[in-house]
């Protein structure tokens, strides 16, 4: 039998699958995907997103399809050298190899013990950092170092028991695309735990000149504009108003210098003067006791300086000293 216009069956359908032959070869050259623009997605490499859970993309994820493989972090897995501490901005200190790249870990390895669970298939995306010939970053212990073997036999580097990775798509140092990805994994800090940025100091607290502070052991006791603990001195007297404390004894038992009654909150008023010490200078007092502070005290909530020698209590807000035997 023939086609009405005298072509055979045959002879159409070869026709026929040319024709769309041709056409699919017109429409993938139309997409202009030009080499190593896209990622197996077809998503910008820049813009990638995050592997799901055991989707390490779908390539050999090394890049080998543009400069990453010659000269980024997925070239091959190689050596880390003398690593080294990038402090960004945005992750804290994060710990690199000796040219720069970032290095990561993974949450479902183990530190304790050493082990690695990135398979055979993850590892084209993350390759292995070598242990062999790294050594710690600067300020670093070279005891956290460590290997562990990973699924291809590397022997790979561990800080601190954790594995150790690069991201295949880290094209240039100081790179992090591997941020996060598949929430699993994050950039290192050089301890092996997780980068993260310091925390913000805290706001400064508007503290009164004298003020008290409740103290888990002590009770209310007086502390200063800092927060510093402010004492009270056995061998002082009130009246007459006098000083035992004297010369090397004020290096580590500095005065409270003098502060006004307004700029005070919860402290007693009643005999809140200046004393005028021989020496020349001047210091707060509390119900005409002299007041000090201790140089063993580092920061606010420090009590160092309670009982010292069985003369030195920390102040009470009426100017007592607080545990002092009766």
């Amino acid at each position: 039998m023939r086609h009405h216009s005298g072509v055979s069956p045959r002879a159409w359908r070869s026709a026929s699958l040319v024709a769309t032959a041709a056409a699919l070869l017109a429409l993938t050259a139309a997409c202009g995907q030009e080499k190593g623009d896209q990622s197996p997605n077809g998503q910008n490499v820049g813009n990638q997103a995050p592997a799901k859970d055991g989707d390490y993309g779908s390539d050999d994820g090394y890049g080998s399809d543009s400069d990453a493989a010659d000269k980024g972090a997925g070239a091959k897995a190689k050596p880390a050298g003398q690593l080294a501490v990038w402090d960004s901005k945005k992750l804290g200190k994060v710990v690199t190899d000796s040219a720069g790249f970032t290095l990561y870990r993974f949450d479902k390895d183990t530190a304790q013990p050493p082990k690695s669970n990135c398979d055979a298939a993850c590892l084209k995306t993350w390759p292995t950092v070598v242990a062999d010939g790294a050594k710690a970053a600067p300020g670093v212990d070279e005891s956290l170092l460590g290997e562990v073997t990973a699924a291809d036999g590397t022997k790979q580097l561990t800080i601190d028991g954790w594995p150790m990775y690069r991201y295949a798509q880290d094209a240039d140092p100081g790179d992090a695309k591997g941020q996060g990805v598949g929430g699993t994994w994050y950039a290192a800090a050089p301890d092996g735990k997780k980068a993260a940025p310091a925390a913000a100091d805290p706001a400064p607290v508007d503290r009164a000149g004298l003020s008290t502070r409740k103290d888990a052991k002590l009770g209310e006791i007086v502390v200063d504009k800092n927060g510093m603990t402010v004492y009270r001195f056995t061998k002082d007297s009130a009246w007459p108003m006098k000083s035992a404390c004297t010369g090397a004894c004020l290096d580590k038992w500095p005065v409270v210098a003098p502060v006004a009654k307004n700029d005070t909150r919860g402290i007693l008023e009643k005999g809140f003067i200046v004393f005028n010490r021989p020496d020349g200078a001047k210091q707060q007092t509390i119900d005409c006791w002299p007041l000090y502070t201790f140089a063993g005290d580092k920061k606010p909530g420090d009590t160092n300086g309670q009982g010292v020698g069985g003369t030195w209590y920390a102040a009470s807000p009426q100017g007592k000293p607080v545990g002092a035997a009766k």
